[in-house]
């Protein structure tokens, strides 16, 4: 049973089901429905996080945890019943007001066909689905492709006929009963954990092998059936909010992309995990969920969610950093996040520079935005800022480790205290970033993503940029470093390499070697230079954003930038060549 948790029996059709509550009553109600082939502590971690805000009810679905199995099994598990069994949960815990729905798995399955039913209108609010299609809406999809082939359909089809090679195993008779009352169920926690790194705890319980062996009735008595015959009239009459898993190895991201024909109302979102969203992300998730119910409840009429922009639904709700946020790429990736959807930290030593930018980011489609003051080469201030952010905003999704500072001059202008400027803001800044706010996401256990800017001069030598570009090779070299190390707790790390792209920063840029009057006009030319080459920080902020939802390693930008890694990679003598020039400055 849930800590703190209310438990009622709740009779239907010959069948018991246990049912939970947690939370006023008096509030919202959120019905959690479970999948296959958990039982209602599935949402162990989601539902405490609600009941603050909401009225949570669990229920274990016919069959699993402490509710009553049909008698016989076949015929008992159809989406009929599961829908009778539904009504009377939602009229026994909130007789008088409609419910929120939120389902995960065949919870979903089950969902859609309770807000696609005429008999559900007016008990449901609205629906929040992960992990599980419409049998009806699928049905449909394989129809299209079917007969209408091409190149890609024909694609699509075979590769969610590949993700679903359980659906054929769980349709022979005797065999998953037996797997799952003997190896497969004492071996299933560890496979969660190893595949999946789903975290131990109260979950999966004890009654596992008989909710799986139970549950496979949930496939036998509905799947054929429906997709052979879908409903035409499948429509969705609430507001619905989509949550897909980026990473689910059951599922393909396709089986949605005609969801709107059935759904007049929806909200998308995407979470970059695999299949088991509620053990693995119950922070997003239960904050999706409250962000959802709440604009239902508060008059938003379920409006569709229009994409602004390629990752408009990637990032919603997820908490980004950035460093060097106040001008330049920085901003621009600040901005760009926020366009997408996410909550913003911008982060800069110029108070005024990363309020000015949080303000921005709030006009662009941030969920929230805030500023915060720190200098990244100073230790105790990055120890300063984790906490905080830790404390007030939670656990950073995406890091962006981007303040730097140039340096440009010949070695031997190059003074050690040069040197020490330019490594403890290019580099230290990046240590400092990834030690702490890498930290936090692996103690969280639920994945996340670090970016490092780096430069093209990682990999480009030049007699004009060594302390630079010394700084930007060890950055890269740390960021693989760490994507290796990191890769096994779903963190990914990317190092983006610009080229030349029209900031501030040669205009801010130290010139080792030469007095005042000469740095200012090298200054001056540069950035005329750069200017004139135009290339915008824009364009690597989308870099950034397309670089996290791929998880790229490295990610070259701007064509001069990509042509000099590839002559890195296949043909470094001419690099070296190209390094002997004197810059025309």
């Amino acid at each position: 049973m849930l800590e703190g948790a209310r438990e009622r029996r709740v009779r239907t059709g010959g069948i018991e089901l246990c049912v939970a509550e947690l939370g006023d009553p008096g509030r919202p109600t959120v019905v959690l429905v479970h999948g296959y082939p958990d039982s209602k502590e599935v949402w162990s971690e989601v539902a405490p996080r609600l009941a603050d805000r909401f009225h949570v009810v669990l229920y274990d679905v016919r069959g699993h945890g402490r509710s009553t199995a049909p008698r016989p099994l076949r015929g008992g598990f159809t989406l009929e019943k599961l829908t009778d069994d539904f009504l009377a949960v939602a009229d026994a815990v909130s007789p008088d007001r409609p419910v929120h729905l939120v389902g995960h798995d065949w919870g979903s399955v089950q969902g859609w066909e309770f807000v696609t039913t005429a008999r559900t209108k007016g008990r449901v609010a609205s629906f929040t689905s992960m992990s599980g299609p419409s049998l009806d809406h699928f049905g449909h999809w394989i129809g299209r492709r079917v007969k209408r082939p091409t190149p890609r359909r024909i694609g699509q089809l075979l590769g969610q006929g590949a993700k679903s090679w359980y659906v054929y195993l769980l349709h022979t008779p005797v065999v998953p009963e037996l797997a799952w009352r003997g190896p497969l169920g004492k071996r299933w926690p560890g496979i969660l954990r190893r595949l999946e790194k789903v975290p131990g705890g109260d979950y999966p319980t004890s009654s596992l092998p008989a909710d799986a062996a139970h549950g496979a009735w949930l496939y036998r008595d509905n799947v054929r059936a429906r997709l052979r015959r879908p409903r035409p009239d499948a429509y969705a009459h609430v507001p619905v909010q989509l949550v897909t898993p980026l990473h689910d190895p059951f599922l393909s991201e396709r089986l949605y992309d005609e969801l709107e024909r059935w759904v007049p109302r929806l909200t998308r979102r995407t979470l970059p995990a695999g299949h088991w969203i509620p053990r693995t992300r119950p922070d997003r998730v239960a904050a999706l969920i409250d962000d959802f119910v709440s604009s239902v409840e508060g008059g938003a009429p379920g409006t569709p969610v229009v994409a602004a922009g390629a990752h408009a639904d990637r990032f919603a709700g997820q908490l980004v950093l950035v460093t060097g946020a106040g001008s330049g790429i920085g901003r621009a990736t600040a901005l760009a996040f926020a366009g997408a959807g996410a909550r913003v930290v911008a982060v800069d030593r110029d108070a005024g520079a990363a309020a000015r930018t949080a303000e921005l980011s709030r006009r662009a489609g941030a969920a929230e935005a805030w500023a915060q003051t720190a200098d990244v080469s100073d230790e105790q201030a990055m120890d300063k800022l984790a906490a905080t952010v830790a404390a007030e905003y939670g656990v950073v999704d995406v890091l962006v480790n981007n303040a730097g500072i140039g340096l440009a001059g010949s070695f031997l202008d190059t003074t050690p205290e040069d040197w020490r400027k330019v490594l403890d803001v290019n580099l230290w800044g990046v240590i400092h970033g990834c030690r702490l706010f890498g930290g936090q996401m692996a103690a969280r256990g639920q994945g996340g993503h670090i970016v490092n800017v780096a430069s093209a001069a990682a990999y480009q030598p030049s007699r004009a940029l060594p302390a630079y570009s010394t700084s930007k090779a060890a950055v890269l070299m740390l960021s693989q470093c760490l994507r290796a190390e990191l890769a096994g707790q779903g963190i990914g790390v990317t190092a983006v390499c610009p080229g030349f792209v029209n900031t501030g920063i040669t205009s801010a840029a130290r010139w080792a070697g030469v007095d005042p009057e000469e740095e200012k006009r090298r200054r001056k030319k540069s950035a005329r230079l750069y200017g004139l080459r135009n290339y915008p920080p824009e364009k690597v902020a989308d870099a950034i954003l397309r670089a996290v939802a791929r998880d790229r390693a490295v990610v070259p930008v701007t064509p001069e930038a990509r042509a000099m890694y590839t002559l890195s990679r296949f043909t470094p003598r001419a690099l070296r060549g190209v390094a002997r020039l004197k810059p025309p400055l």
